[in-house]
């Protein structure tokens, strides 16, 4: 059974990254523009995380792995899907991750293929929401009109929900992209190299939370978020 179940510490593992939030001045903001940020992007986060999810369980579902539509994880409803240390870290740092979908890898056909495919549905539906999400905004702003927008209008709100949809997207699948136990960049370049036949392997997956922790007391996480989700939001302003 393929379970990415969170350890027990991952309140230590939060901690960090709440501190990691406070030293790099995330809550510096006035508490009414922090409040309106926080109910702005929790759309974002539900519709990303629970498509996130589903996605997972759909494909390993339609591979032949009945696991996911025994736990009732074939389903978009959200509380299906939710992670609680995941959603408050997502709201509260700026990244995080769903409840993960548990597989049984020998109920696949191709084992090492179809982990793969698995691994790789989650981060290419959030994607897929972001260019949604951005298809949507052009159409929003052509509507409306192209102009500066302002957190109390009802134009405003629209307009932030969505393009903090965009960004949450990208940040749920840069994020899982890195190849750092248990999140899905590391199963992926698992399959990839077929790396479960080094001794090595499992001393790196059994320490997987701790290299994550370091990576983001380190300013890695921050390094990499920002970077990719710049570059991904040039290539979707195309769209626009």
């Amino acid at each position: 059974m393929n379970n990415r179940r969170i350890d027990p510490f991952m309140m230590l593992f939060l901690a960090f990254m709440v501190y990691a939030g406070f030293r790099d001045g995330m809550y510096s903001a006035s508490p009414r523009e922090w409040l309106l940020t926080k109910i702005y992007i929790l759309p974002g986060i539900i519709i990303g995380l629970a498509f996130h999810e589903f996605a997972h369980a759909e494909v390993a579902y339609r591979l032949g792995d009945q696991t996911p539509r025994y736990q009732g994880r074939l389903t978009l409803n959200p509380l299906a899907h939710m992670d609680l240390v995941g959603f408050i870290s997502l709201v509260f740092i700026g990244f995080g991750w769903g409840k993960p979908v548990e597989i049984d890898p020998n109920n696949f056909k191709h084992r090492r293929r179809d982990e793969m495919l698995v691994a790789f549905a989650g981060v290419v539906m959030n994607f897929l929401l972001a260019v949604a999400f951005t298809l949507i905004l052009k159409w929003y702003m052509g509507m409306i009109g192209y102009t500066t927008y302002t957190l109390s209008s009802w134009q405003g709100t629209l307009y932030y929900i969505i393009l903090y949809a965009i960004q949450i997207n990208l940040v749920l699948m840069i994020f899982n992209l890195m190849p750092v136990p248990p999140l899905d960049g590391w199963n992926i370049i698992t399959e990839i190299f077929n790396l479960r036949k080094y001794n090595w392997y499992w001393k790196v997956y059994r320490y997987g939370w701790f290299i994550l922790m370091a990576l983001i007391m380190f300013n890695f996480t921050d390094v990499v978020l920002n970077r990719g989700v710049d570059f991904f939001l040039g290539i979707l302003s195309h769209l626009l």
